[in-house]
């Protein structure tokens, strides 16, 4: 899906300096963070610190992007997306100009390294986290599109899940403009490439997958029974069988169902979990009621730790 012509023509070496045409800010570029169909996106530094650049040779996606980082801006609650600080064209020495904006920069893991290093133990709640900011900009009539690890970051000190590239994200109704096969319906044969709250449930469901099945794997016949099958193989994606099939099969009206389910199968976990360390623990006198009362303790914490991340933060 990436254009070649665009990511050569903005491809520049560590050291670049982007000079703002109309706003005269200046950006010393650090590194490439990554590339699409779109655009580049370097890390580079300007007068306040760190930031991410995004340049591209098709003006009109990057005034896409700016409009929908606006928007964003403007929704109360969650944080949908990085924040847009610069907007600016690059005029190289009588060359090309080169439109590009400049965002927050996001420190922090892709999604799957930060499991990786974790445990996957959080993926139930970093997903529901991305549940909530999909609830909020499906209100604001927008689909983020082409949701996948790549795109989303673990950021420190909250452990908070952020989306860090809009460039795929489209009005409601209208065909998706970026995706990634393994995480779209279309591949799957699950459904269209329309922009609704369906399609992102869809990807969602598959980021969970993702996590238990890092290196991916290609459809083989039937998508939906091949997906059942991959659920069914893994042991700790079995307890959310239920959820997961309903987001695969496009019966979820809205992200906020499938995270109310999606936490209530957690809750599930957690106690089902509990009760069998209670078992094992039982004759072992006053010592084991302590255990399983510190046991108690720590589900608690957990089920308050997800209340906080989920309406606090």
């Amino acid at each position: 899906m990436k254009n070649n012509s665009w990511t050569k023509q903005c491809s520049f070496p560590p050291g670049t300096l982007v000079s703002g045409k109309w706003h005269r800010q200046h950006y010393t570029i650090i590194r490439q963070l990554g590339s699409g169909a779109n655009g580049v996106v370097y890390l580079a530094k300007g007068k306040d610190g760190y930031v991410a650049l995004k340049m591209s040779g098709d003006s009109m996606s990057i005034i896409s992007e700016v409009n929908v980082l606006k928007a964003f801006s403007k929704v109360q609650g969650p944080v949908l997306g990085p924040s847009l600080l610069d907007v600016d064209d690059w005029e190289r020495g009588g060359k090309k100009t080169i439109p590009f904006y400049v965002m927050e920069y996001i420190e922090g893991p892709v999604l799957l390294a930060f499991v990786r290093d974790k445990g996957r133990h959080w993926a139930g709640i970093l997903i529901i986290q991305l549940l909530d900011i999909l609830e909020q900009m499906h209100r604001q009539g927008w689909t983020f599109g082409d949701l996948k690890p790549e795109n989303l970051i673990v950021s420190h000190p909250r452990t908070r899940i952020r989306c860090i590239d809009v460039g795929g994200t489209t009005k409601m109704g209208r065909s998706i403009k970026e995706f990634t096969e393994f995480f779209d319906r279309g591949y799957w044969g699950l459904g269209s490439r329309k922009a609704e709250p369906s399609y992102d449930i869809f990807s969602t469901a598959m980021l969970m997958i993702n996590v238990y099945y890092p290196s991916r794997f290609t459809r083989k016949g039937s998508g939906l029974d091949q997906l059942k099958e991959m659920i069914k193989k893994e042991p700790e994606l079995r307890c959310f069988e239920p959820v997961l099939i309903k987001a695969l099969e496009g019966k979820y009206r809205n992200a906020g169902d499938m995270k109310n389910e999606l936490l209530g199968r957690l809750s599930f976990r957690n106690s089902r979990s509990q009760k069998h360390s209670a078992k094992k623990r039982q004759g072992q006198g006053r010592k084991g009621s302590l255990h399983e009362t510190a046991g108690v303790l720590l589900v608690t914490s957990f089920l308050y730790g997800l209340y906080i991340y989920l309406f606090l933060l």
